[in-house]
């Protein structure tokens, strides 16, 4: 029994007895005999007298009284009479039931019983419980184990698997991406074996790796190794695990130490706090991309990994040198909040005046909440204001609507606010949906956060805004022949019409409002859309997000599966059967069926109030929930 009933069936007596019918005779007798009336009027032979004189005199005119009744016809029959029948008779003169049999009502259930009623019912089967999402998640979980099954089998040790060649490929510096991006899903999947053999892996040969490899990009090596290795030292537990699933949990926190030693000489070496782009690990030197541009969006993407790192070995350098970043951009100016999506490392200035949120700027805005969420405790209340001041410019000069349909999507200003706006969205903008969510309840469930009045109009319009943009970012995936979205649509909006063949399903309602260009069609199994369902269903409990997610499942089982092993990205999504790319990126076993598995499973599992993700979806504790070594 619920604890919130004030009572349970053995406190109540329902007696049922109360909706039998009784006489009218019984009613009349009952209250005559139990009322003052009885006590009164048989004291004399008057009273006696006109209760039976009453009695008799309205039966009298019961049998007599006849009255008009208008009709629909505006004429009237006389009740009563021949022409309208007799009132007490029916028609072949049989004597009518002047009072009208009330229904039966039914049992009067206790709140109790009606529980009780109502589980027997799902228990048998006689209502439907919806899907079963337990078992979509094991679908996630064996489509894991079938793309670590042929990286495996094909590329072990190097950074990405090409599963239609079944060969392996080094493409982010040679440090076996795909093992460590993958390791944390494995241990929230519970997929011990996988657990086993990439720790085994990463205890033998990462180090070696590490020391002797050249070129790496600081952004990609960051995200993927640095907070894969993280992430893996707390999923594992840290110093005060016994498990025996891998290897001690030392060996993570100890490369991850190692590499970001290397990686922090690109801080170091830069004259202003814009780190370089790139790193020589071997030699511990850095420098900067040929055009000598570092992207704003990769300089800015590096905090919560070494601010974490700080946290657990208690050396403040790895914070500090990060920090700089965010530090320096508070105070470069900006439109609304917005950036350009490059900057100088020797200057310390933006270049140029292209803004938009897909590549290049995304994960700048993503970390102004994410690093403020991480440690709250700090003085980073600046951090917090730069995201509402740039949301606030999202809205007011990048979000539009299509026609003919009103899809929500955020634009492009390619060539600064004065310019023209470009009604193009990457897939990469995707992350915006949970990103405003997370922002909007700091990952509390809005049902919870609005009884303990945590949410301002100013919240709650960012919710609004969050759940447009995800239906629109579903709505990319279900134009096309695939039912897989491309790297990038185009809108059509009022007095300008884009040109181009579309998604190739003309059963969309939006087949009139998304526009894909021939250049844009590929699919690299990305996993931004099904980050923000996780985030939104989280959030809002609202299962139209599971429902979409598993579209998008269903989707990548049927079209990019490979028989041998692995999965692949695909060069076009109109058209049936979709080419294929041969590649199977690292984010798809880290982030796409992480993001899907977390999705269809019990919301308590690394909850939006306790852990905040990196950009690679390798989650790390919120600093109270955080254990040092």
């Amino acid at each position: 029994m619920s604890k919130s009933l004030p009572y349970s069936m053995k406190d109540v007596q329902y007696d049922n007895a109360k909706f039998r019918q009784r006489s009218l005779t019984k009613v009349i007798t009952q209250n005559l005999l139990t009322s003052n009336v009885k006590r009164e009027c048989i004291k004399c032979s008057t009273g006696r007298f006109l209760v039976l004189l009453m009695i008799f005199g309205v039966a009298y005119l019961m049998l007599t009284h006849t009255s008009h009744v208008p009709l629909s016809d505006g004429l009237s029959k006389n009740i009563g009479t021949e022409e309208g029948k007799n009132f007490f008779t029916d028609k072949n003169g049989r004597f009518k039931r002047f009072w009208r049999k009330p229904p039966r009502l039914p049992p009067r259930l206790s709140p109790d019983e009606i529980v009780s009623r109502n589980a027997s019912i799902s228990k048998n089967g006689k209502s439907d419980p919806g899907p079963d999402w337990e078992a979509r998640q094991k679908r996630v979980k064996e489509s894991f184990i079938h793309a670590w099954s042929g990286y495996r089998n094909y590329s072990m040790g190097y950074d990405e698997l090409m599963p239609l060649s079944r060969r392996g490929i080094d493409t982010l510096g040679g440090l076996g991406a795909t093992i460590i991006d993958a390791l944390d899903t494995a241990m929230i999947m519970g997929v011990d074996e996988v657990v086993h053999e990439a720790g085994s892996w990463i205890e033998k040969h990462l180090s070696e790796r590490i020391n002797g490899k050249g070129q790496v990009n600081l952004f990609e090596t960051t995200i993927r190794i640095l907070g894969g290795l993280l992430s893996a030292y707390h999923l594992s537990g840290g110093n005060n695990s016994s498990t025996t699933k891998g290897p001690n949990p030392a060996v993570y926190l100890e490369n991850a130490k190692n590499l970001a030693d290397r990686l922090i000489v690109a801080f170091t070496s830069s004259p202003t706090a814009i780190p370089f782009s790139d790193v020589v690990l071997r030699d511990r030197s850095a420098h900067s991309a040929p055009d000598g541009l570092s992207s704003t969006a990769e300089a800015s993407t590096l905090q919560l990994e070494f601010n974490y790192l700080s946290y657990l070995t208690g050396d403040p350098k790895y914070s500090l040198e990060s920090m700089k970043v965010l530090e320096h951009m508070k105070n470069m100016p900006k439109v609304k909040g917005l950036v350009p999506i490059y900057i100088n490392p020797r200057s310390g200035e933006f270049s140029g005046e292209n803004i938009r949120l897909g590549s290049r700027g995304d994960s700048y805005y993503e970390y102004l909440i994410k690093v403020w969420l991480q440690d709250q405790g700090k003085n980073l209340t600046y951090l917090h204001d730069m995201y509402k001041e740039s949301m606030k410019g999202v809205k007011e000069l990048l979000v539009r609507k299509s026609v003919p349909n009103g899809l929500v999507f955020v634009g492009e200003l390619p060539f600064g606010h004065e310019g023209a706006f470009s009604p193009k969205m990457d897939h990469l903008v995707c992350f915006l949906p949970g990103t405003l969510a997370l922002g909007a309840t700091k990952g509390i469930v809005k049902e919870k956060a609005m009884r303990e009045n945590l949410l301002n109009f100013e919240d709650l319009e960012n919710l609004k805004l969050a759940e447009d943009l995800a239906k629109t970012c579903f709505e990319m995936y279900s134009v096309t022949s695939t039912g897989l979205s491309p790297e990038i649509a185009y809108f059509n909006v009022e007095g300008h019409k884009e040109s181009g063949p579309g998604g190739g399903n003309k059963n969309s309602k939006y087949v009139d409002d998304i526009i894909i260009k021939p250049a844009d069609t590929h699919n690299l199994l990305r996993p931004e859309t099904v980050e923000s369902f996780f985030v939104l269903f989280r959030i809002t409990e609202d299962p139209k997000y599971r429902e979409w997610g598993w579209e998008i499942f269903e989707a990548f089982e049927k079209y990019t599966k490979v028989d041998t092993g692995g999965y692949t990205s695909l060069d076009d999504v109109t058209v049936l059967p979709p080419n294929r790319r041969d590649k199977m990126e690292t984010f798809f076993l880290g982030e796409t069926l992480k993001y899907l598995y977390l999705l269809f499973g019990d919301r308590n599992v690394i909850p939006l109030d306790k852990y905040v993700f990196n950009t690679e979806a390798h989650p790390f504790p919120i600093r109270d929930n955080a254990v040092r070594i």
